[in-house]
């Protein structure tokens, strides 16, 4: 398996987390799945950047905004577990 098909499964595995965490969130209205589903759709863009800056454009150093990304993504997960539980 390539190294782009897996950078895209990861895509696609943190995205479809994303989407399942908010949509039980709309239904029970339980605010840690709404925070933890911000965080998977920010870890999905990262996973994205990550295609991005491996595969796509090589030549192009993008790890300052994918770790930025990651930064926030697990602060609102943080922010979730500490102030919502």
């Amino acid at each position: 398996m390539t190294a782009s098909a897996i950078y895209l499964f990861c895509t696609a595995t943190s995205a479809i987390c994303a989407v399942l965490l908010l949509r039980t969130h709309r239904k029970t209205g339980l605010r840690l799945l709404f925070w933890s589903g911000l965080a998977f759709c920010l870890f999905a863009v990262n996973n994205a950047l990550v295609f991005v800056d491996m595969i796509l454009l090589p030549q192009t150093d993008l790890s300052v905004l994918r770790n930025l990304v990651n930064l926030v993504g697990v602060g609102l997960l943080l922010y979730g577990l500490i102030w919502d539980t």
